[in-house]
């Protein structure tokens, strides 16, 4: 295992700069986890790291080396694939074990080595068996077991859950999480999906158009968004924003009033955020109050879109037992210590 630097990381095509100056340090162990929406560099920097992009300026540690100009193969990472990338003709036993092709090791630490990666990724009843007759997830713990087998100083995972269906993702995500408590390798792990991000990662890397956001831990980023785009790219569904106002004390906000005493010019614009998640279904005056235009039941609660007025129609949830009827009118309550201000530049004030 080792720890893994990032310092002023630039990646450009010809004049036209994709990556800006990107600054990450991985500890030793820690699982990082790259989210942002396509286009937005993560997997660029990914294959940076491995050594498949040149790098056009910065510098890339792993331990205490720095390994911008080395090749791949010298690099002591291992990388599993969106595609799997494994060999449709060799057994499970041979895939595992072709990452140990050019190792000096004895033909029987070999085998015992590939024995021990299958035990861990409960994998050992299927050795014998080739690629067509196991199901994706079976072929993802392959690609993995593949990576494991070499013990690389950085494990780089390349979306891996993106061609599975929505169950197996879910078992997948567990998986490779309780795979991860247990060796405690580095970890980087790039996906578009915001939940695997949230639920694997000790860390998230939140980059849009070849910058880096925010970097936190999933609670982090959640309740303490460093600006709108992060505060509207994590959690489902998004934040609810609305146009405010800053004026004796009051963040005035679709025609509710709440008190929030800023050090603010008065008239200052905002932007008011609240989560659906801390905005409730309650009898009795609220912040507003609306009527119900959507509902979209969800077992234990039920998402419900309301009409607040003045072109205005935010998401809240409510008890799934008993939900609110469609046309109804509701009265929403939120607590002040849950909003998020964001001032005109879309920085996060609080």
């Amino acid at each position: 295992m080792a720890t893994l630097t990032l310092r002023n990381l630039v990646k450009a095509y010809g004049k036209t700069e994709v990556l800006h100056s990107i600054n990450l340090e991985v500890a030793d162990g820690e699982f990082v986890v790259f989210v942002g929406p396509s286009g937005c560099g993560k997997s660029t920097t990914l294959r940076m790291i491995a050594g498949l992009e040149e790098i056009t300026g910065g510098e890339i540690m792993i331990g205490d080396r720095v390994v911008n100009h080395l090749e791949p193969k010298h690099r002591d990472i291992a990388m599993v694939f969106q595609n799997y990338a494994i060999y449709p003709h060799m057994s499970v036993r041979k895939n595992i074990g072709f990452g140990l092709r050019t190792s000096k090791m004895a033909p029987a630490d070999k085998e015992r080595r590939i024995d021990e990666v299958a035990a861990l990724l409960s994998m050992t009843e299927l050795l014998d068996r080739k690629p067509a007759q196991l199901s994706g997830g079976q072929r993802q713990r392959v690609a993995i077991g593949r990576a494991m087998v070499r013990d690389p100083a950085v494990f780089l995972f390349d979306e891996p859950l993106s061609n599975l269906d929505a169950q197996l993702r879910t078992q997948m995500r567990l998986e490779i999480k309780k795979l991860h408590q247990r060796v405690r390798n580095t970890i980087v792990f790039v996906t578009h999906d915001q939940v695997e991000a949230m639920t694997m990662a000790d860390r998230i890397v939140i980059m849009k158009d070849g910058h880096i956001q925010q970097v936190g831990t999933p609670a982090e980023v959640f309740h303490q968004p460093r600006n709108i785009f992060v505060a509207q790219f994590i959690g489902a569904p998004s934040m609810n924003l609305l146009d405010a106002t800053y004026a004796d004390g009051q963040i005035r906000a679709a025609g509710a009033s709440v008190a929030l005493p800023l050090e603010l010019p008065a008239g200052s614009a905002l932007t008011m955020g609240i989560r659906p998640d801390d905005l409730s279904v309650a009898p009795g005056p609220g912040l507003f109050s609306g009527t119900v235009s959507v509902l979209e039941p969800l077992g234990t609660e039920t998402l419900v879109y309301v009409d607040i007025g003045g072109g205005h129609e935010v998401i809240a949830k409510a008890d799934g037992r008993t939900p609110p009827r469609l046309g109804e009118t509701v009265h929403l309550h939120a607590d002040a210590a849950n909003m998020h201000l964001f001032d005109t530049s879309g920085e996060a004030l609080r």
